[in-house]
C-alpha cells in the first residue's frame, strides 16, 4: 500500500468509526430532513460543510492557525446540538425558511469540525516533514466517508418515508431528536464543560 493509499483510507476510517461518532452525528443531522430525491440540496450543503472543514483541516496541519483542542473538543458537540435542533423548523416539504442561512452554518460549523481533525492527522504525521500529499489524501478520505455516511443516511430515510409511509416531519422530528439527545450527552459529558460548570470531574 502506498503512502497515498495509508492516509486516504485512514480518513474514511477516521469518519466513519463508530467509536468516533461525532463527527457522523453531525452529518446525519445535516441529511435528516432529506430524502434521495433531495439530492441536489443535500450535495449544496454537504459542498459547505467539506468547504469549511477543508479550509481548517489545511491550515491547523500546516500550523497556520492555533487553537485550544480542548474548546474545539466541546464546540463539535454543541454544534451537532445546534444543527439537531435547527431541524424541528422545517416543514412537510422540507424546505427551510432560510436555505441560505442553513448553508452558511454548515460551512460554519464545517470551519470547527476540521480543527478536531487536523487533531487525529498531525498525531499521524509527527515529525514529518513533507505533509502536502498525506492532507490531500487524507481529506479526500474524508469526503469519501462522508459520502458513504450521507448515502445510508439519505437511503435509511427514503425507505421509512417513501415505502413504510412514515411521514416526513416525523422522521425528521425522530432522528433530529435522537441526535440532539446524543449530541447533549456528549456535551455533558465532556472535561472542559464540567470543569466549567463546577461539575465532579471523575
Amino acid at each position: 500500500m502506498s503512502e497515498f493509499q495509508a492516509y486516504l483510507q485512514l480518513g474514511f476510517e477516521h469518519i466513519t468509526d463508530p467509536n468516533g461518532y461525532d463527527h457522523i452525528l453531525f452529518v446525519v443531522a445535516l441529511c435528516a430532513v432529506y430524502a434521495f430525491r433531495d439530492w441536489k440540496k443535500v450535495l449544496i450543503l454537504i459542498t459547505a460543510f467539506t468547504l469549511g472543514h477543508s479550509v481548517t483541516l489545511a491550515l491547523a496541519t500546516l500550523k497556520l492557525i492555533t487553537y485550544s483542542s480542548d474548546v474545539i473538543e466541546l464546540l463539535i458537540p454543541i454544534t451537532i446540538f445546534i444543527t439537531a435542533l435547527s431541524n424541528f423548523s422545517e416543514n412537510n416539504q422540507v424546505e427551510a425558511k432560510s436555505p441560505k442561512l442553513r448553508y452558511v452554518l454548515a460551512a460554519s460549523f464545517g470551519l470547527i469540525h476540521g480543527m478536531g481533525f487536523s487533531n487525529y492527522l498531525r498525531s499521524l504525521l509527527g515529525e514529518q516533514e513533507s505533509i502536502v500529499m498525506p492532507l490531500f489524501a487524507f481529506n479526500l478520505g474524508l469526503e469519501l466517508g462522508q459520502l458513504l455516511i450521507v448515502a445510508i443516511a439519505l437511503g435509511i430515510a427514503s425507505l421509512f418515508v417513501e415505502v413504510l409511509r412514515v411521514k416526513r416531519l416525523t422522521w425528521n422530528h425522530l432522528i433530529s431528536g435522537i441526535v440532539a439527545g446524543m449530541a447533549l450527552s456528549l456535551i455533558l459529558n465532556n472535561e472542559l464543560f464540567r470543569t466549567m460548570m463546577g461539575m465532579s470531574v471523575e
